[in-house]
C-alpha cells in the first residue's frame, strides 16, 4: 500500500489514483527570471523521487511541469535588462533544463510555457465571468472569493478572521490578506500584452497553472506538488478558479515539501549563503552528492544545507560505490547462499515499504545500508558466492532507479510508458 500526507485533508491517506495503474502528476516548475537555487532543487528532487517511486511500483505516470515565463518577476527582469520578455526568459529556461540534467532529474512528459497557453486561460476566465465567479474592474478581471464557499480549505485559513477583503493584482501576497485575485491584468505601459476576448492585457500567475494542468491532465487529476510557499495564495487560488469553472474536484492529493535553509538560516544573498546549482558546481561539488543530500531528508521536514552535510552525503555514496566495486571485482567462487537471497528480498520489501509510507526516505536508505553492512560481513567470512554478488549488485542498481545517485545510471531514460 502507498499512502501520502494530503495537505488538503491534513492527514495520511491511502493512495488511490483516479484510473487504476495510472497517475496524473502536476508539479510547479520554475519561474524563469533567474537561475534556480538549491531550495528550488530540493522541491524538484522530492518530486522526482515521488515520480520515480511510482514508476518503480508499476504505475504509468503522466507528468506535467509548467514553465512560468510571464508574471511580475519575469516582466520586471526583462525591463531591467532592456530586452524582450521572450529573450529574457529563454536564457533561464535553457539554464533550467541544463541544471535538471546535471542533477539527474527525469524529464516530465510536458513542459508547457504560460505564453503558449493564453487562449486556454482566456477560455476559463470567460467561463468564470459567465458563471458569476469573476468580475471586471478597470480593465482587469478578478475572482470573487466570497462566491466560492470552500476558499481557504487547503491553507486552513478562516476568511471571517482575516482583515477586510480587497482586490489585488500582485501575484504573491501574505496569508493575512486573502483577496479577490487577478485572473487577467489590464494592459500597462512597459508590459507585454495580448489582445483577447476579455480585453488587452496579460494573465495573472494563478490562472496559468489551472489552464495548463487541465489541458494536459484533465479537469480532475491525481497529484499536485510544490513547496509549502505555494500553498497560499497560489494553490488555494488554483483550486478556487478550477473548481468554480469545471464544477468538480480539481486535485485529489496535494503534496508539499518544506523549505531548505543554509547553516540554520534562511537563504539570502545578503547573508552570503545563497547558492544556485552553478555556484556549487563551480566549487567542484559532486552533483551526485548534492542530489543524495537533497533527497535524504523527508520532504515534510526542514532541510538544513551545510557543507559538512554535503561531505556526509559524499561519504554515504562512497560506501555504496565501494561496495559495488567489491562486487564487480572480487573473484567470488561459484555457488550461492540462501541468506543473501533472503537479505535482498528483505531489503527490497523494507525499501518499498519505507517509500510507500509517505516517501519515508530514511527507512528506505536505512534498509539499503543495512544490506551493505550485512553483506560485507558475509563477504569477509567467505560466505558470498558469484550468484550472490550478482543478486546484490542487481538489487542496488534496481533501487537506484528510484534514487538516481550512482554514476552511469542517469544515462538510462526513465520511462513510465
Amino acid at each position: 500500500m502507498i499512502r501520502f500526507f494530503n495537505t488538503l485533508s491534513g492527514k495520511l491517506e491511502p493512495f488511490n489514483p483516479i484510473v487504476k495503474g495510472e497517475v496524473k502528476l502536476y508539479t510547479c516548475g520554475p519561474t524563469v527570471y533567474d537561475f534556480a537555487h538549491i531550495g528550488n532543487f530540493r522541491a524538484y528532487i522530492f518530486e522526482d523521487l515521488l515520480k520515480r517511486f511510482l514508476v518503480f511500483r508499476g504505475y504509468k505516470v503522466t507528468h506535467v511541469m509548467n514553465i512560468t515565463d510571464v508574471d511580475d518577476k519575469t516582466i520586471k527582469g526583462a525591463n531591467a535588462g532592456k530586452v524582450k520578455l521572450q529573450e529574457f526568459t529563454k536564457k533561464y529556461t535553457d539554464a533550467f533544463f541544463e541544471d535538471i540534467q546535471k542533477l539527474y532529474i527525469s524529464k516530465a512528459d510536458y513542459y508547457p510555457r504560460a505564453t503558449d497557453h493564453i487562449p486556454d486561460m482566456v477560455k476559463i476566465i470567460k467561463g468564470l465571468l459567465e458563471k458569476g465567479y469573476a468580475y471586471k474592474k478597470d480593465g482587469s478581471v478578478y475572482f470573487n472569493i466570497s462566491k466560492f464557499p470552500n476558499y481557504g480549505r487547503l491553507s486552513k485559513i478562516d476568511l471571517k478572521e482575516l482583515r477586510p477583503r480587497k482586490r489585488i493584482e500582485s501575484d504573491e501576497y501574505e496569508k493575512e490578506s486573502a483577496n479577490d485575485f487577478a485572473l487577467w491584468k489590464d494592459k500597462k505601459e512597459g508590459e507585454p500584452f495580448w489582445e483577447t476576448e476579455v480585453g488587452p492585457g496579460r494573465p495573472g500567475w494563478h490562472i496559468e497553472c489551472s489552464a495548463m494542468s487541465s489541458k494536459y491532465l484533465g479537469q480532475s487529476f491525481d497529484i499536485h506538488c510544490g513547496g509549502v510557499d505555494n500553498i497560499f495564495p497560489h494553490h488555494e487560488n488554483e483550486i478556487a478558479q478550477s473548481e468554480a469553472f469545471f464544477g468538480k474536484k480539481f486535485v485529489n492529493y496535494w503534496l508539499h515539501c518544506r523549505h531548505l535553509i543554509v547553516d540554520g538560516e534562511k537563504m539570502s544573498k545578503s547573508k552570503g549563503n545563497f547558492y544556485t546549482l552553478r555556484d556549487l558546481l563551480a566549487k567542484n561539488v559532486d552533483p551526485y552528492a548534492l542530489r543524495f543530500l537533497l533527497l535524504s531528508t523527508h520532504y515534510r521536514k526542514m532541510l538544513n544545507f551545510t557543507f559538512e552535510a554535503l561531505e556526509g552525503a559524499s561519504s554515504s555514496l562512497k560506501r555504496i560505490n565501494d561496495f559495488l566495486y567489491e562486487l564487480k571485482n572480487r573473484p567470488f567462487e561459484e555457488g550461492g547462499n540462501k541468506d543473501i537471497s533472503r537479505l535482498v528480498e528483505d531489503t527490497n520489501k523494507k525499501f518499498i515499504a519505507g517509500l510507500g509510507d509517505d516517501l519515508n526516505i530514511s527507512v528506505a536508505l536505512r534498509a539499503l545500508f543495512e544490506m551493505i553492512r550485512k553483506a560485507n560481513i558475509l563477504i569477509s567470512q567467505g560466505k558470498v558466492y558469484r550468484k550472490d554478488g550478482e543478486k546484490l549488485m542487481s538489487s542496488i542498481l534496481s533501487l537506484d532507479n528510484v534514487l538516481a545517485v550512482l554514476p552511469g545510471e542517469e544515462e538510462e531514460t526513465l520511462s513510465s510508458k
